[in-house]
């Protein structure tokens, strides 16, 4: 049985223990200064037998690999050659660059009525040759749909009062257009398409 009156050599041993005991032991810190603050003990307890070795240094702990960001998506740049090649076809057939860049101020709605239907018939002649386009909803406007869970946010827009998940239910203010086949010319490697309109001079 432990000697619970230990002599000096004893104490030092006890002491020592302690110590290290407290700096890498938080309970056994806790249960010492509880001991020291408690107004009797009874007994003095066997600090010997309670002291652990003392505790290695902490290892630190490897870091947590970030999380993998998704790589962002790279955006695809447009060719201007058709946007070009549409607008000279639409200024040749229908003057669209003509009406557009002309002044109106000073004309008559007559007079800008009957050049808008000269622009129209040739920008729909234009269209109708050189795409075909559909509606992107078949239901006549007006008509009432519901769009499940997973509808083509891109083919239909929502507008209106937008709260909550899908289901939506609405009605179609406009049926979207598709293009569903592009017809437009081929051009030659030293076709310039920036010239929408060649300048022209009389002789």
């Amino acid at each position: 049985m432990t000697d619970m009156n230990p002599g000096f050599f004893g104490r030092i041993g006890i002491a020592f223990g302690a110590f290290f005991g407290i700096l890498g032991n938080a309970a056994f810190a806790g249960r010492v200064q509880r001991l020291r603050e408690a107004p009797e003990a009874p007994e003095a307890p066997d600090f010997a037998a309670e002291a652990p070795r003392p505790a290695a240094a902490p290892v630190a702990a490897a870091p947590a690999p970030a999380p993998a960001q998704p790589a962002p998506s790279v955006l695809k740049e447009a060719s201007p050659v058709a946007a070009l090649q549409l607008l000279g076809l639409l200024q040749r057939d229908a003057r669209f660059i003509d009406f557009v860049e002309e002044d109106i101020v000073n004309y008559s709605d007559a007079d800008i009525g009957a050049a808008a239907r000269l622009v129209h018939d040739g920008c729909r002649a234009v269209l109708r040759e050189h795409f075909t386009i559909k509606p992107v909803r078949t239901e006549a406007e007006g008509s009432r749909v519901t769009l499940q869970e997973g509808f083509d946010a891109a083919a239909v827009r929502l507008t209106g009062n937008v709260v909550g998940k899908a289901p939506f239910n609405g009605q179609v203010s406009h049926r979207g257009w598709k293009v569903e086949d592009t017809r437009l010319p081929k051009l030659a490697p030293s076709h310039d398409a920036s010239i929408v309109a060649p300048a022209e001079v009389e002789l």
